[in-house]
């Protein structure tokens, strides 16, 4: 009851995720079976069948489950044998297929790690140990934007990651818009592949090495390098329309940042500026784009 009311206060979620639901929206496919292994508590997130029993820290739900909570409970406080718990694996979040008792009390009694039977399912999406509800809306969105675009077959070092839902489908525009002045330029018809991968490796990537080069994430918590990358594209082309196309990606990136980074003291000092520059004491800050 307690961990209810935490969650409802805080917006944090405090329920199991359905595997169906996970399967559905990530389109699971083929399975491997892994054998046994210890896999930690906090990667199991949710249950094939049981979600509604258990929270998510997998406190019983029901007061009906009590006695059979307590008596696994016992046997594991006792340290007797119990067999393994059984486990899909899907990244590297798990979800309970058999051994909700047993996890439920291995939790409450401290431990970190359980003996698991694990069987892995396929997933083309990276999936994390703290995979939410909230989550697979954009993990579906990514799913969807590998099976169009392949990237993930052309550059599998690739990893973008958006927090925001409609990111992919921005990606997926820009995408389109490459490929068509790539065939102006160069007076063909481009491959969808060539040009996902032309566009990755020589718009979308420059933009990411400029925000790791001056560690603009920093500036920006709880976002990811994908975000940035929107957020930068859309400032670069509102500074072309002021300054001309000469303006350069970097120079948009680190404009951007200096407008409108999270940072406190950065933020702090740049609305000074701006209520200085408004009242007339300072010229406003130009830009100047790289040669």
């Amino acid at each position: 009851m307690l961990r209810s009311l935490i969650a409802r206060l805080t917006g944090r979620p405090n329920r199991l995720l359905a595997f169906d639901e996970v399967k559905e929206k990530l389109s699971l496919r083929g399975s491997v079976y892994r054998g046994l292994r210890r896999v930690p508590l906090d990667h199991i997130v949710g249950s094939v069948n049981r979600y509604q029993d258990f929270d998510r820290a997998f406190l019983p739900i029901r007061s009906h489950m009590a006695d059979r909570w307590v008596a696994v409970g016992t046997i594991l406080f006792q340290e007797a044998s119990l067999p393994p718990v059984r486990l899909y694996q899907v990244g590297e979040a798990y979800f309970v297929l058999d051994g909700h008792h047993r996890i439920s009390a291995a939790r409450a009694l401290g431990w970190t790690e359980i003996e698991a039977e694990v069987i892995e399912v396929r997933c083309r999406v990276p999936v994390g140990p703290d995979l939410r509800a909230e989550d697979l809306e954009i993990l579906h969105e990514y799913e969807e934007f590998l099976e169009r675009t392949h990237l993930d077959l052309l550059r599998p070092e690739a990893d973008i990651r958006f927090t925001i839902a409609g990111g992919y489908h921005r990606l997926l525009e820009h995408i389109a818009v490459h490929r068509y002045f790539m065939g102006l330029e160069q007076g063909r018809e481009i491959p969808e592949d060539e040009a996902v991968a032309h566009w990755y490796d020589t718009v979308y990537l420059p933009v990411v090495e400029t925000v790791r080069e001056h560690r603009l994430l920093e500036d920006f918590p709880g976002r990811t390098e994908a975000d940035l990358y929107l957020w930068i594209m859309d400032h670069l082309y509102y500074l072309r329309e002021i300054y001309g196309p000469t303006v350069d990606p970097e120079t948009a990136a680190l404009s951007y940042a200096d407008q409108f980074a999270a940072h406190p003291i950065r933020r702090l000092v740049n609305e000074l500026r701006r209520a200085i520059e408004a009242m007339g004491d300072l010229p406003p800050m130009e830009i100047e784009p790289k040669a």
